[in-house]
């Protein structure tokens, strides 16, 4: 059977925080718990005008407080917020002005079933962004998103294959140290026992 997804409430000002709770509580996905309630909560759902340092605070202290994921309504939202959100492990954004209790019930729901929500017209904006990171700071030092270079990825990918390390030097025209080299500083920088637990990693992670 399903069950009511516990929800904790925390607004920046009273009258949001007994309409958000008053629009929730009836909701059949979510069941709203208070403060003292705090640990059985599976989903945190913040209320602000602004994405300020004392909304941040709020964001840490209730995971702190145990709750594994976050919803944050905030009546600004830009690629600013974006950014600071994702720092804070927000999982689901949502504008004030655009959100319903049916529509953040909604949202609880599938940010507790580990899904994301982000305003449609700010996914552009952080796609951009995530270009720019890219081209800018990622790709002059030869890394990716993934945390890899792209001579760590090749190599990863024929140790997968069942590679030896004298066949990747010949594949690559490496020596057969650098190609040590690289698999020790991928197992040590990721904290990975063994090559084999490398390739693991980075197939798991799709990185490969």
């Amino acid at each position: 059977m399903f069950e009511p997804v516990a929800t904790y409430v925390y607004a920046s000002d009273p009258i949001s925080q007994a309409g958000v709770v008053s629009g929730l509580r009836v909701q059949p996905g979510v069941r709203v718990v208070d403060e003292g309630s705090l640990d059985e909560a599976a989903v945190a759902v913040v209320v602000t005008d602004e994405v300020d340092a004392e909304c941040i605070r709020v964001l840490r202290a209730v995971q702190r407080g145990g709750v594994p994921r976050t919803v944050l309504v905030a009546r600004v939202l830009d690629e600013y917020t974006i950014v600071t959100a994702a720092e804070a492990g927000v999982s689901g954004l949502l504008r004030r002005a655009e959100t319903t209790a049916q529509r953040l019930a909604e949202v609880v729901v599938r940010v507790e079933a580990g899904d994301g929500e982000l305003p449609a017209d700010l996914v552009g904006r952080l796609l951009g962004q995530l270009g720019r990171l890219q081209r800018q700071v990622l790709a002059p030092r030869g890394l990716s998103f993934s945390g890899l270079t792209d001579r760590e990825t090749e190599v990863l990918r024929l140790v997968a294959d069942g590679h030896d390390t004298s066949e990747i030097a010949t594949t690559l025209c490496y020596s057969e140290r650098t190609v040590k080299n690289v698999l020790h500083d991928v197992t040590t920088r990721l904290n990975l026992r063994n090559r084999s637990h490398a390739v693991a990693y980075a197939m798991r992670e799709g990185l490969i």
